[in-house]
């Protein structure tokens, strides 16, 4: 018997953990009231989400007065990058040099600022040197502003050596993208600012957490409001800030355990997709994230396979060059000099099974053969 249909995609969203479901509709009822105001439904507002705030401290290794939780990952990179720039003091350096498979939303918050900014290469495997990141740094009119590197890459998985170019770069501040990776690996040393999304744990959609390290020079870029934390902007979702902090406690308990089960399932797939004709695997083999694998299909277009998998029953993404959002090349694969065409990712769930991935590994030489005969190219 087949498995049942498998969601490969949870580098985009990863299922609704069964904790952050229980903890979203405990406090539906309960925390709906402004937790700035004194009246007693908001000081219990206010008790859940100073719960949920130093859970999410607990499980990152951060100060409770560290954390914000905002509308969305995005802003929270937003927040986090464009703080750091708006912090810096007159005669500094203003130019935020940053990798060159930064996701979107870190480049187009640099443009937006109309910052100068600096792109550092990669390389093959999507891996930034941090001696490269210095001389850039230095080459610079007064010297880099703010740093932008990625804890892991969306795309790839390839875990960057943020530690390694914070240590390299001193007089700057450092921003990471931590998207990809919250929940499941710690979070670097080095860094002022990070950024996180909790839809990619296992929380609910529409909460991200910003991390404004102690002592870190950050300034809020954008209008305020009349709340008192100057990272705080509009009203927070109490119930789905507490749901995603339950998650992600839940996720970071289970870590261990799931990335060593994940790492083995990947390692399968990569086999399997290194054994199709004209296929190459991208991304580090092992400096990477756990659960995510991306492969290139030479003569065929991602979208075509994406599409034939997904009627096979497996759904997973493409970081090729037509996504169902945008019509652009992938800038990160382009970066690693990898086919922008023919490309899948595949990134597996905390409940994906042996049965389902030997399965995709099954159906997978099939498909890209019938697409190449059917001429389904680029």
């Amino acid at each position: 018997m087949e498995p049942a249909p498998a969601y490969f995609d949870s580098a985009s969203s990863e299922p609704l953990h069964p904790a952050a479901r229980a903890a979203f509709e405990a406090a539906l009822g309960t925390a709906y009231a402004d937790a700035r105001r004194l009246h007693g439904p908001a000081r219990h507002a206010r008790i859940v989400l100073d719960n949920a705030r130093a859970v999410v401290a607990e499980c990152l290794r951060v100060r409770p007065d560290e954390v914000t939780f905002t509308p969305s990952g995005t802003h929270a990179v937003h927040l986090g990058l464009l703080g750091l720039l708006a912090g810096r003091r007159r005669g500094e350096g203003r130019t935020v040099v940053h990798s060159a498979v930064e996701h979107s939303a870190v480049l187009h918050a640099a443009t937006w600022s109309q910052a100068p900014t600096a792109s550092v290469p990669v390389d093959a495997t999507g891996r930034v040197d941090p001696r490269k990141v210095a001389e850039a740094a230095l080459g610079v009119d007064g010297g880099a502003g703010v740093l932008a590197v990625q804890t892991a890459n969306h795309e790839v998985g390839t875990l960057q050596p943020v530690a390694d170019v914070a240590a390299a770069v001193p007089a700057a501040p450092l921003f990471t993208d931590a998207c990809a990776s919250l929940g499941r690996l710690p979070l670097p040393a080095g860094w002022s600012a990070a950024a996180g999304s909790a839809h990619k744990w296992g929380g609910p959609a529409g909460v991200g957490v910003l991390l404004v390290r102690k002592g870190a020079r950050w300034r809020n870029p954008f209008p305020g409001d009349d709340r008192v934390d100057e990272r705080t902007i509009g009203f927070e979702n109490v119930p789905a800030a507490l749901a995603a902090a339950a998650a992600l406690q839940a996720v970071v308990a289970e870590a261990e355990e799931t990335n060593r089960r994940q790492h083995a399932l990947v390692d399968r797939v990569r086999a399997a997709a290194a054994a199709v004709p004209d296929t190459e695997v991208v991304g580090a083999p092992e400096d990477r994230l756990p659960h995510l694998v991306t492969f290139s299909c030479l003569y065929l277009d991602g979208e075509a396979l994406v599409t034939e998998l997904d009627r096979q029953g497996f759904g997973v993404a493409s970081g090729s060059a037509c996504t169902a959002s945008t019509l652009e090349p992938s800038h990160v694969l382009a970066a690693m000099g990898a086919l922008t065409h023919g490309n899948v990712r595949v990134s597996l769930t905390r409940e994906t099974t042996a049965e389902q991935v030997d399965a995709f590994c099954r159906v997978l030489p099939e498909v890209v053969g019938r697409l190449r005969r059917e001429g389904r190219t680029p």
